[in-house]
């Protein structure tokens, strides 16, 4: 099979020229999506009836002119951008370090901007007339609530509301997009498509070979959405995404960076990912690898799948309240978590802990000799005498400010900003709708 065409960063690369600068008003446009992703139609604020702006490749222009429609496999302009910056590159094609880590981490918290390649989390397309109502009875959140060009968080859970993963949801017209870890992508994809019944109209896709997925940290990554052009996502509520095209290929920005609230994603096509990355780059983000993004996973506290998203733990212990309906009807977990909810019945509480000096992921948690839990996950501060952990601990034996032991090791216990210790508002976005 013949080789698809290369992108427009691609060639001009090959043939030694230079790039017109990427996200230009030229450049980085809206529009409703034709080439491998789903298609949208936006609605802008205040509009009496969408409207939709039509720009770059459609899909019968891209027919006529013998481009390929299927998404094209991954442009090595990406890796070979990161390369050159120093990266240490697993056997998997996973960037470990820019051996910046804490450059990266201390912008990530202080005053700068950071990119993550995260591509190999996974991305699931869920689609089909029934793709709502379907994701609604088999996770947390609820979608029949949702709104075109609306995101969320919601959670994958076992019968017994026992935790599997945590799921970043974009509802586009067409589909529905999910990010997942890397370690549950493929049985997630075989769980979805296992609960599809006869008469369901619901297709389930893993795009992960298909896309790129990079997001932004930092409290500067505001000013960079703004000096790419797309100030008009700024402000939005956490999960809103839109639709652009860099050189007629598509890419999807949202507000939020699948750790925190606060940042943007990025789902984009590989053959212009090289150039994005380098165009992020030249505004002064700093590139941080994954060992660096898990240190500023558990210092955020979000929960991993494998530490604390296992069977062990149900999805109220873990502190997602945010991403749990407490008031929708039947879906998988609900009655377990019903019943928590109304008895009060959580009985262990997922925490950070300052620690005193290095520990083992998995020691227990003490508090005067007994054990009261188990320490999940654990890193460097972003001192080099910084340590910090996360852990399970029984909620009669502990709360922020307490003291507890890990073997010899003096901790703290602390909030930490990703988890919920109650019902609040559930983390949505809910533009006006016209």
């Amino acid at each position: 099979m013949a080789a698809p065409p290369l992108s427009a960063a691609a060639a001009a690369a090959a043939a030694g020229r230079s790039l017109s600068p990427l996200f230009s008003t030229a450049t980085w446009k809206k529009l409703p999506l034709h080439l491998g992703f789903p298609s949208q139609t936006l609605r802008r604020r205040g509009a009496a009836a969408p409207t939709v702006v039509t720009v770059g490749v459609t899909a019968a222009s891209a027919a006529a002119e013998g481009f390929d429609l299927a998404p094209p496999p991954i442009d090595h302009d990406l890796l070979e951008a990161m390369v050159d910056l120093g990266a240490e590159v697993s056997e998997d094609g996973v960037v470990e370090t820019f051996g910046n880590d804490e450059e990266a981490i201390a912008a990530a918290a202080d005053g700068g901007v950071v990119a993550v390649d995260l591509t190999h989390f996974g991305r699931i397309r869920v689609s089909g007339d029934d793709r709502i109502r379907f994701l609604h009875n088999q996770s947390t959140a609820n979608f029949e609530h949702l709104h075109e060009g609306q995101g969320c968080d919601t959670v994958f859970v076992t019968p017994t509301a026992r935790t599997i993963d945590i799921a970043h949801a974009w509802v586009m017209k067409n589909a529905i997009t999910l990010v997942v870890s890397p370690v549950t992508c493929g049985s997630i994809t075989e769980m979805l498509r296992k609960y599809i019944f006869f008469a369901d109209k619901v297709e389930i896709d893993d795009i992960t070979k298909q896309t790129c997925f990079f997001v932004l940290l930092g409290p500067k990554s505001k000013q960079v959405m703004e000096n790419l052009n797309l100030g008009n996502i700024v402000g939005k509520p956490y999960g809103t995404h839109q639709h652009y095209n860099v050189s007629g290929m598509p890419i999807t920005v949202g507000v939020g960076s699948i750790i925190s609230e606060d940042g943007f994603s990025l789902l984009l096509s590989p053959a212009v990912a090289g150039s994005v990355w380098k165009r992020l780059l030249s505004l002064g983000v700093i590139p941080m690898g994954v060992s660096a993004w898990e240190r500023h996973r558990i210092l955020q506290g979000r929960p991993a799948p494998g530490k604390e998203l296992t069977s062990e733990f149900n999805v109220l212990e873990a502190g997602l309240w945010n991403a749990v309906s407490v008031d929708k009807g039947c879906y998988k977990g609900q009655e377990t978590i019903s019943r928590l909810i109304t008895y009060d019945g959580v009985k262990q509480r997922l925490w950070g802990i300052h620690l005193s000096a290095p520990v083992e992921q998995g020691s227990p948690i003490t508090v005067d000799g007994k054990k009261v839990g188990k320490l999940t996950s654990y890193a460097q501060g972003r001192k080099e005498s910084d340590h910090f952990g996360l852990g399970y601990i029984k909620r009669q034996a502990a709360a922020a400010g307490s003291e507890v032991n890990i073997g010899d090791v003096k901790g703290t216990v602390v909030d930490v900003p990703f988890l919920a210790r109650q019902s609040p508002l559930t983390r949505v976005s809910s533009p006006k709708q016209n």
